[in-house]
């Protein structure tokens, strides 16, 4: 089972940015399609943004398109998601996964003056 630890919680005013790290353990990193989703309580889990491990493009939803950006360091088995122009509504707790059932523990993002 493939471990995936988030990291960049924080709180942040409008119009702000905030950077999303989440690592992943073992030698698999590169055989998924890795990406990013948000939940808020009383609502399911929004998938945000997806990038690939082949040279398909990246996709996003229309919520967080042109301002926020996936990118993956194959390297440091590390995907990354900069969040621009930040929104209240933005404010949710993050999860990255791999797509074949491994999840990281999320990670905090508040979005408030």
């Amino acid at each position: 089972q493939v471990q995936l630890v988030e990291s960049g919680a924080g709180l942040v005013q409008p119009g702000g940015s905030l950077r999303l790290s989440c690592a992943a353990s073992g030698c698999t990193f590169t055989r998924y399609a890795m990406s990013w989703y948000r939940q808020v309580p009383g609502k399911e889990r929004e998938l945000g943004a997806t990038i690939f491990n082949t040279y398909m493009p990246t996709r996003y939803a229309p919520s967080v398109m042109c301002r926020f950006t996936i990118s993956r360091d194959n390297a440091k088995n590390t995907v990354f998601l900069q969040m621009n122009s930040l929104k209240p509504e933005d404010t949710a707790v993050y999860y990255c996964s791999n797509g074949v059932g491994d999840w990281g523990q999320g990670t905090q993002v508040t979005v408030s003056s």
